[in-house]
């Protein structure tokens, strides 16, 4: 990622979004091209994922932030 989206710090004054850094801009980027949200199937109460898939938390920060993950869970019970 940080081959596509450069780091302010090598080349300062590139973005001009920087209120909470010089890697606030390069985050925003970098979490907009990986998105957001993903959904998942589950199959008997099991994710239901390939065998080369995973989920992975990505953190575009250099300084500490608190996060907090959501899991939404819709659908119906199979009897």
């Amino acid at each position: 990622m940080d081959r596509i989206v450069v780091e302010d710090k090598k080349y300062e004054g590139i973005y001009r979004h920087d209120a909470e850094g010089s890697d606030d801009m390069p985050a925003h980027i970098k979490s907009s091209l990986i998105g957001a949200s993903v959904t998942i199937p589950i199959t008997d109460g099991k994710l239901n994922l390939g065998t080369w898939q995973g989920i992975y938390y990505m953190e575009f920060r250099d300084s500490k932030h608190r996060r907090n993950i959501v899991a939404t869970i819709q659908g119906e019970k199979s009897s």
